[in-house]
């Protein structure tokens, strides 16, 4: 076998392949044959079918296979030897011209380019922080409380009110033309927790069991309801219940409604206090780990791959389509969406993925048993039975290869803080849980 390569850009290259015909020829001859014992065709017995008859039937697709056979093992024989670093799959077309007696192939293809990491000493990153203030323990007893509570009828001259559930009937009409959705009897919500427009919530507050009202609504031009969006609306509304909600008070019982074995405040609130660090913790990581591949990525100096590119794009637009499969869109696997959508992303991904490989390479930041150990283990505290969520992840590879990219990301993480130009701010809680 002959091999030529040649530059063609910065990362593209391309190799020459030379095969001789008559190995070729003698391969497929092979196949033939050994196909002959067991197919099957009208007229004949198993294993009696003439040569004829099989290469008529079946010589294109194995001359076919056969040919793409060596023209792989050929083409990852002379990248191994000409010791490149293949990027994609090649592209692969036969050449009209070849030395007489061989068919001769152009395989064109990239190469992983050279990524050259600069001075992380003049790579700048903010790194946050964020405490968990009493504050934040007695708003989550809030959400803890709401999730318990219980609903009492009011009296009927009360006016419904923040936090109420109503029971109302309603109809809205645009232009004196009832729209689809606009309609329903023994509708319940809750005044001020957003699950109705604005608008809506605040005619709704004030009025009494038994009583009609109608308003005006303006339609958000956003709103999700195209036929609606942006339109105004008349909205006739009648209050057929309301009832004031019951919180639980924060005691001995409610600590132990929620699994607190000795029942006290104080074990509940340390619970909690736990639980919410724990989220605070991975949130912190998270947002400081996303500065720091930021800056990584602004100090590397690399070129980019189209081949990854494309891949990591298809890869994407797939993922797309099984997201709207799951949501149950109708041929969601036959959706029109456009690639070019994620290729900014794509290339970003890539792009990054090359500088933490290089920089993961040159500095030993593999995950090490430890690491990962000590990670699962740290993920399970958040579940009920810990001991099972570790054996989860121990007993499947591709689990455990998740779980080791995110330890290499902390190492880089690590790595690279303490060698930037750290500006350190400190984060609210409710700002840092909202990001």
């Amino acid at each position: 076998m002959t091999v030529t390569v040649e530059t063609l850009d910065k990362l593209q290259r391309r190799i020459t392949l030379t095969l001789p015909a008559e190995a070729i020829a003698g391969e497929v001859t092979s196949r033939l044959k050994k196909l002959a014992r067991t197919v099957k065709a009208d007229g004949f017995r198993p294993g009696k079918v003439p040569m004829s008859v099989v290469t008529q039937r079946y010589g294109y697709s194995v001359q076919y296979e056969v040919v793409n056979d060596k023209v792989g093992e050929a083409f990852n024989s002379a990248a191994n030897e000409a010791k490149l670093r293949v990027a994609g799959q090649p592209s692969i077309t036969q050449k009209d011209e070849a030395p007489e007696g061989a068919i001769a192939f152009d395989a064109t293809f990239e190469v992983y380019p050279e990524v050259v990491i600069g001075d992380l000493a003049s790579a700048e990153v903010e790194r946050v922080s964020s405490e968990v203030t009493d504050a934040a323990i007695d708003k989550t007893l809030d959400i803890l409380r709401k999730q318990r509570r219980t609903f009492a009828q009011r009296p009927a001259d009360a006016g419904a009110d923040e936090g109420d559930r109503v029971t109302i009937d309603f109809e809205g009409k645009i232009d004196g033309e009832p729209f689809a959705g606009g309609k329903a009897e023994g509708f319940q919500f809750i005044i001020g927790e957003g699950q109705m427009l604005e608008q809506f919530d605040k005619a709704v507050r004030g009025m009494k069991t038994g009583e009609n009202k109608t308003f005006p609504l303006q339609f958000p031009e956003d709103y999700q309801g195209k036929d609606v969006a942006g339109k105004e609306a008349d909205f006739l509304v009648t209050m057929k219940k309301i009832e004031s909600q019951v919180l639980p008070e924060v005691d001995e019982a409610f600590a132990k409604s929620l699994g607190i074995s000795d029942g006290t405040v104080e074990a509940l609130r340390a619970d909690i206090k736990k639980n919410l660090e724990r989220e605070v913790k991975f949130r912190v990581l998270a947002r400081n780990k996303g500065a720091v591949m930021d800056a990584l990525v602004s100090v590397a100096q690399l070129d980019v791959p189209q081949a990854l590119v494309k891949s990591e794009t298809d890869r994407m637009v797939e993922s797309a389509r099984a997201d709207l499969k799951q949501r149950g869109i109708k041929d969601a696997d036959k959706a029109p969406i456009p690639a070019e959508l994620f290729t900014p992303q794509a290339e970003k991904r890539v792009r990054l993925g090359l500088v933490v490989a290089e920089l993961v390479r040159a500095n030993g930041l593999q995950a090490k048993p430890d690491q990962l150990q000590a990670h699962i283990e740290e993920m399970s505290q958040s579940y009920e039975k810990p001991a099972e969520v570790v054996r989860w992840y121990l007993s499947d590879r591709q689990r455990m290869s998740e779980v080791e990219a995110v330890v290499i990301e902390n190492n880089v993480t690590e790595f690279v803080l303490a060698r930037a130009k750290v500006t350190d701010k400190q984060l609210p809680f409710d700002e840092l849980m909202t990001a």
